[in-house]
């Protein structure tokens, strides 16, 4: 199993497909990386040299921020909005969707399940 930036990548899928398990990386992200370490697409992970494993892994290192750091970057955004009472800020403190959709209806992933109010019936 090739392991690339701290995650094992599937053996049996072709590399540019692999690639995306990497957190940061994509599809397109996925193919530019392999035109500049020079690698065939359509090869298999497990076909791979150990050549090409570390030019891959060198072309990652040196361009792409992925896993860890990316994932802390973000975190890091996201707090300095809160910090500064910015109003994407003040939505991501809340749990409500931040770049304006509606919430009257919808926006169930981020408000959680129905909270219900109101109607108790008379003793």
């Amino acid at each position: 199993m090739g392991r690339i930036s701290g995650v094992d990548i599937p053996r049996d899928k072709r590399v540019v497909i692999a690639l995306t398990y990497v957190y940061g990386i994509g599809g397109p992200s996925s193919i530019e990386i392999l035109k500049q370490a020079e690698v065939n697409e359509s090869t298999r992970v497990k076909d791979l040299t150990e050549d090409e494993i570390s030019r891959i892994r060198s072309v990652i290192e040196k361009d792409y921020e992925v896993e860890g750091d990316l994932r802390r970057s973000i975190t890091m955004n996201v707090k300095r909005l809160m910090d500064i009472g910015a109003y994407r800020g003040l939505r991501h403190r809340k749990g409500l969707p931040v770049r304006g959709q509606r919430t009257h209806t919808n926006a169930r992933s981020r408000k959680g399940p129905r909270k219900t109010v109101g109607a108790r019936s008379k003793k």
